[in-house]
């Protein structure tokens, strides 16, 4: 029992006692005459009937607060039993006062207006007025003992729809729904602590599987990915490589290489990240990027060549990072693989494979970004944008796939005089695939003589002239 019930039955015991020693004079103060009663307060009457008040008062408080200790079945029973036993003694004693004797049954008669005729019905009137006000205060006493299970209705449909509550559930009631309130913060307070780790351990996968390959598989979290989950889809693929990392990596000490590899992963991550695309796979010292836009994929790549050189020029301890990125847009199976112990995306494509083909290619004419036709052909009219044909890429079924440099990541001057070579520099390709070399020599020939530090059209002319010489 708290302390301030307590103190309210110990003052209303106290009140008791003055109130039923002082009662006789507040009843002879109510004199029946056989046609009404005659009120006489005396003081003493007076002061009994404000005890009268105050000690109900008090008795009322430490009444519902006796109910809020009970369940619901108990503070049913205790709330109706009073007033069902109330209802029936003054039912009983409006029914039969027509016939009982005395002076104050004749008072009660002529106050209520019922008389000893047989034919009266006054007294009917007045028990089924009677009835109302026990029917109507029934009714109030339920609707408030009940009034907490509404609350709990709507407090549970919104944790079986996983409607979540921030502050604690106030159902209010008795004590049996003071337990259901505890049950269901404690419900509430379960559920928000596994959304909240559900939350951190998808924010902790997003850094291994990224929330758009979620996008592509058509899920929202880890919990909904399945093995063999797997969808076809259009997209395009970045894959950037260090230049001569092998060589870099081997001139630094295991901790320097580490730090190196990472300030490179750190430069390039963010970048892809924020023009749209996810990393699928680290290789090494390269990433293999995916994107659904190919001039996403482009402006990214021309910003991470932007963001390398910067490195380089702030890392000058460090040997300058070179990268070489190359860009194929085709159909991309995005899928998941491994078992119920560990699950992984991936992306399964000759797209892929094309990339790395690609990368030879970049290695073998020297540019450092290029791009499949079909990444082209899937750009915006209003794109712009600046490359030139650089020859194609042949497939084992025959096919080939033409390729195009990008003259955007050049230096501006450097790049308006590429434009205006650019006729020059594609014959001469067509030329050298046509093994026509000694016309390619030319093409190359004329270019290098405006831009002598062009690597491809310098590594062109020295195959042009190699092929040349083996002829003769």
């Amino acid at each position: 029992m708290r302390t301030s019930t307590k103190i309210l039955v110990l003052i209303t015991v106290a009140l008791a006692v003055p109130t039923f020693i002082l009662t006789p004079n507040l009843v002879s103060a109510i004199v029946p005459t056989g046609n009404g009663f005659v009120f006489s307060f005396t003081p003493l009457a007076w002061v009994d009937l404000a005890f009268q008040i105050v000690f109900n008062i008090f008795l009322s408080i430490v009444f519902f607060r006796f109910l809020k200790t009970q369940r619901l079945s108990n503070m049913i029973f205790f709330s109706i039993a009073p007033l069902t036993l109330t209802y029936a003694v003054g039912l009983s004693y409006i029914v039969g006062v027509k016939n009982m004797t005395g002076i104050t049954a004749e008072s009660v008669r002529a106050t209520l207006n019922i008389a000893t005729s047989e034919k009266s019905y006054n007294n009917l009137l007045w028990a089924g007025l009677l009835t109302l006000v026990y029917l109507i205060a029934l009714f109030i006493i339920v609707l408030f003992a009940c009034r907490p299970l509404a609350k709990v209705e709507k407090a549970t449909e919104k944790l079986g729809d996983g409607r979540l509550k921030l502050d604690d559930y106030k159902v209010g009631g008795g004590k049996q729904f003071r337990e259901i309130e505890n049950s269901l913060n404690k419900i509430n307070y379960s559920i928000k602590e596994k959304e909240n780790k559900i939350k951190q351990a998808n924010l902790e996968t997003q850094k291994f599987i990224p929330k758009q390959f979620f996008k592509f598989l058509g899920k929202n979290s880890l919990e909904e990915l399945e093995l063999g989950n797997q969808v076809k889809k259009n997209a395009t693929t970045l894959f950037c490589d260090l230049k001569s990392a092998t060589n870099i990596s081997r001139s630094l000490s295991l901790e320097e290489n580490f730090n190196y590899i990472n300030s490179y992963l750190k430069t390039v991550a963010p970048l892809i990240r924020r023009f749209g695309g996810f990393i699928d796979k680290y290789l090494g010292d390269g990433v293999l990027s995916v994107f659904s836009k190919p001039q996403d994929a482009i402006e990214c790549a021309h910003a991470i060549f932007r963001a390398i050189d910067v490195k380089n020029k702030s890392q000058k301890e460090l040997p300058a990072i070179d990268a070489r990125i190359s860009v194929n847009t085709g159909e991309i199976i995005f899928g998941i693989v491994g078992d119920e112990e560990r699950k992984s995306p991936t992306i399964i494509s000759d797209v892929v494979n094309l990339a790395g083909k690609m990368e030879e290619i970049n290695m073998y004419i020297g540019t450092k970004f290029l791009i499949a036709k079909s990444s082209l052909n899937e750009l915006p009219q209003n794109f712009e944008f600046d490359y030139r044909y650089c020859g194609a890429l042949s497939l084992e079924d025959g096919s080939q796939v033409p390729l195009f440099e990008s003259l955007n990541y050049y230096p501006k001057n450097k790049k308006e005089k590429l434009k205006k070579l650019r006729s020059k520099f594609e014959a001469g390709v067509r030329a050298y695939n046509e093994k026509n070399y000694k016309e390619a020599k030319e093409c190359f020939e004329f270019i290098l003589h405006y831009v002598p530090d062009d690597k491809p059209s310098f590594v062109y002319f020295n195959h042009a002239n190699e092929k040349l010489k083996n002829i003769a």
